[in-house]
């Protein structure tokens, strides 16, 4: 890392869903890829399978201090910066609002707040002048779905805990935003039951009968991956504190 001279990216949750096609974006636009994620086995393999050369992987739990802590040592030892910094670790697990153990509702705000929170301090220190955040969020972050209220919460804390990095960055030109998917095809999609809700007669009806989703169609990944390579470019310059929602007009209509 330390004598690569092309801009590096490191993408927390990369081995998988939305975070494996922004690191694959990356990686076929020239960037050398940094991929962290607490999946040893997909995080090898979607590092092999980037074009170029340079790219490498490291397995962190960002619920724990110690594996973060590790994580910025072998970054120190590589001599390695961060040009981009995304986060797309994300978990979906469904608990009711009231009665439900506390620690199981608590491990998904350890996991996307606490642990964005966490990362981001870790390793904004390796960011450079000009540097970009980039947070995965969803539209669950001002959308309410029973049984969802951890994860929307978490997704609502970092939209606003990205308003606070861009104000706070801003003296070092670093530009932080967030991005809001809506139904998007990927593992996550897959419930707890085994059935992918994209296939269901619930979704078809729901949103492409009648026509809750303009475009009738959910995302596709690397349709988020797109305006993440956006946001970390030239043309992104004057935008920070924002949120860029992709959900195929979902959110416009009712």
């Amino acid at each position: 890392m330390s004598t690569d001279q092309r801009k590096q990216v490191l993408v927390l949750g990369g081995s998988s869903g939305i975070g494996k096609s922004i690191a694959q974006r990356f990686a076929c636009e020239g960037w050398c890829v940094i991929i962290a994620s607490n999946d040893s086995e997909n995080a090898a393999l979607a590092c092999s399978e980037l074009p170029g050369e340079g790219h490498c992987w490291f397995a962190v739990d960002v619920r724990y201090d110690e594996q973060i802590d590790h994580l910025v040592g072998l970054l120190k030892a590589g001599q390695a910066r961060v040009d981009v910094l995304i986060n797309s670790v994300g978990i979906s697990e469904s608990f009711k609002v009231l009665d439900t153990d506390f620690a199981g509702w608590n491990n998904v705000l350890e996991v996307m707040l606490y642990g964005t929170v966490k990362t981001c301090r870790a390793l904004v220190p390796f960011i450079p002048e000009g540097g970009r955040i980039i947070h995965i969020t969803s539209i669950h972050h001002r959308r309410v779905e029973k049984g969802q209220s951890a994860y929307g919460m978490a997704k609502a804390a970092i939209t606003q805990f990205t308003r606070s990095l861009a104000l706070e960055l801003a003296p070092q030109k670093i530009l932080a935003n967030t991005i809001a998917p809506g139904f998007i095809d990927t593992a996550m999609s897959v419930k707890q039951n085994g059935i992918n809700e994209l296939t269901t007669e619930w979704f078809h009806d729901n949103y492409i009968k009648y026509d809750h989703l303009p475009l009738k169609r959910a995302g596709r990944p690397e349709e988020v991956a797109g305006v993440a390579f956006f946001l970390a470019g030239p043309d992104a310059t004057y935008i920070t504190g924002s949120v860029i929602t992709v959900d195929g007009g979902l959110t416009i209509t009712f």
